[in-house]
């Protein structure tokens, strides 16, 4: 018999459907930044144009994403301040997880979408993950099983943490960090 032992997910078993499927109508990463309460959807950051949203079903800890506010499935329709500003997050975002966590290496991929987009085709997203040397073990392959080292509550305190301690950036009311570039 195998046992994955994964407490933090009470939550997602004793949830409210009802209040989850009023929630779940529409593109998740335009919902997400307006819902106010930034920890608890996982947004860490903010800037003019863009927001970083932490991976809920991380493939490490700090799998991010950057991910304009506009709600645009193809790279070419965003304009330059979009561009702009996206990649500065990015910059950013490399410079937070590289504090909180110290990686030895990202991965970082843009889904743009239909198959690529994932769970969410229509909406552009830029993927950064850490990397560490010897990450990639055998549970994947022998048994179908990623193991997470870190539940992604702590991961956020620590990412957040690094991305407060930027320079020109403040913790908003609604608990991201904000990033100004100017």
């Amino acid at each position: 018999m195998e046992q994955l032992v994964a407490p933090w997910r009470i939550e997602w078993v004793e949830r409210d459907d009802s209040a989850s499927a009023e929630a779940d109508e529409g593109c998740v990463f335009c919902r997400l930044p307006e819902r106010g309460d930034d920890r608890e959807t996982l947004v860490v950051a903010r800037s003019a144009h863009a927001f970083v949203l932490l991976n809920n079903y991380p493939y490490n800890p700090g799998h991010a994403m950057v991910i304009p506010y506009d709600h645009a499935g193809d790279y070419r329709a965003l304009d330059d301040a979009t561009l702009l500003d996206h990649a500065r997050l990015k910059q950013r975002t490399f410079d937070a997880i590289e504090d909180a966590l110290g990686p030895d290496a990202f991965n970082a991929g843009l889904n743009l979408g239909g198959p690529a987009g994932g769970s969410v085709a229509d909406h552009l997203h830029t993927h950064v993950v850490p990397r560490w040397e010897g990450d990639t073990n055998f549970m994947p392959v022998v048994s179908g099983t990623k193991v997470i080292v870190e539940a992604v509550e702590e991961t956020y305190d620590r990412v957040h943490e690094a991305f407060a301690a930027q320079s020109d950036a403040t913790v908003t009311e609604t608990g991201a960090v904000r990033v100004d570039f100017d």
